[in-house]
Formats: C-alpha cells, sequence, structure tokens
C-alpha cells in the first residue's frame, strides 16, 4: 500500500477565495467577489454556487448557482431579481451583485467552486452589513486627521520661511542703502 500511495500524485485541492466582510447602505448595491485558483484548467463544467444564511439564522439557503455555462438565479425568496451574475469562469471569477440592498440582507455568503475534475476544497464566506449609511472606516478618519496636521505644519514651515527670506532681503537692501 505505500508504495502505492507514492505512485498516486498528491490531489490538490481547489481554494476560493472571497472578502472577509463587505458593507453596503439601504438601497445602494454590493458586489460579492469570489475568485479561485484550481491546478486544473478552466473546466466546461465549472460551476459556482452561492449560498446565503441570515445573521442570527441556522439554515443556508442556495441563492445562485452557475453552471454549463448558464446563471441560473433563485426565482423565489428575498433575493428574486435582485441578483446580478457578473463573473467570468475565464478569468476565475464567480461574482455576483445584489441590487436595491435591505437590512435583511445582513448575513453571510459562501461561494463554492467546482472546476472538474478538481472538485475537493473549502469554501469561502463572506459577511454583508447593511446600514443606513455606509460608515466611514476608522482609519480613512484617523488618515485624513493625521494628514490635515501634516498640512497645517508644512504651510506654517512655507510661512515661516517665506517671512524669513522676505525680512533678509529688506536688511539686505537696507544695508546696501546705508553704505
Amino acid at each position: 500500500l505505500p508504495s502505492l500511495l507514492a505512485v498516486l500524485p498528491l490531489a490538490q485541492a481547489i481554494v476560493v477565495y472571497t472578502d472577509k466582510e463587505v458593507h453596503g447602505a439601504v438601497g445602494s448595491r454590493v458586489t460579492l467577489h469570489c475568485s479561485f485558483w484550481s491546478s486544473e484548467w478552466i473546466s466546461d463544467d465549472i460551476s459556482f454556487t452561492w449560498r446565503y444564511q441570515p445573521e442570527g439564522g441556522r439554515d443556508a439557503i442556495s441563492i445562485f448557482h452557475y453552471a454549463k455555462g448558464q446563471p441560473y438565479i433563485d426565482e423565489v425568496g428575498t433575493f428574486k431579481e435582485r441578483i446580478q451574475w457578473v463573473g467570468d469562469p475565464h478569468w476565475k471569477d464567480g461574482s455576483i451583485v445584489i441590487h436595491n440592498l435591505d437590512y435583511s440582507d445582513n448575513g453571510t455568503f459562501t461561494c463554492d467552486v467546482k472546476n472538474p475534475p478538481d472538485i475537493v476544497g473549502k469554501t469561502s464566506q463572506v459577511t454583508l452589513y447593511v446600514f443606513e449609511k455606509v460608515p466611514t472606516r476608522y482609519g480613512v478618519v484617523l488618515g485624513a486627521v493625521i494628514g490635515g496636521v501634516l498640512g497645517v505644519v508644512l504651510l506654517l514651515l512655507l510661512l515661516f520661511y517665506l517671512t524669513r527670506y522676505c525680512w533678509l532681503r529688506r536688511q539686505a537692501a537696507l544695508q546696501r542703502r546705508l553704505r
């Protein structure tokens, strides 16, 4: 048995990538990105499946499926007519857009990719948070404050050196007149 295992190549699992979390505003749209890595060529039988588990819910429901070159959008349920396929399997992209966001869309979305014969691998999850207005991230605020302070310091330095330059020129002109 060990010699047989040494002959068989080790299978490489498909790896799926999504953002960790995405924020959106009520009434707007959000793109849920899904990409993957596979050791195989892109198969004609490639499939993408998106599932949704509401915040605080136990069960995940299938909301989107792509197979045989066709997107299949759930015709019933909360996402009916709000999902748009924007992925491209040739670019290893299984992204979807959710339109007209609502608070009830808060939850976890799972992207699963199968690229036969490469079908073994973990799914990837992205959590959607819907707000009245998309919150400004702390880093953006901190960056703006630091940038503002640096701008004021540079302006003060410029004014100091400009004033000094003008004062020295005036002193030099007075010295020439006194000679």
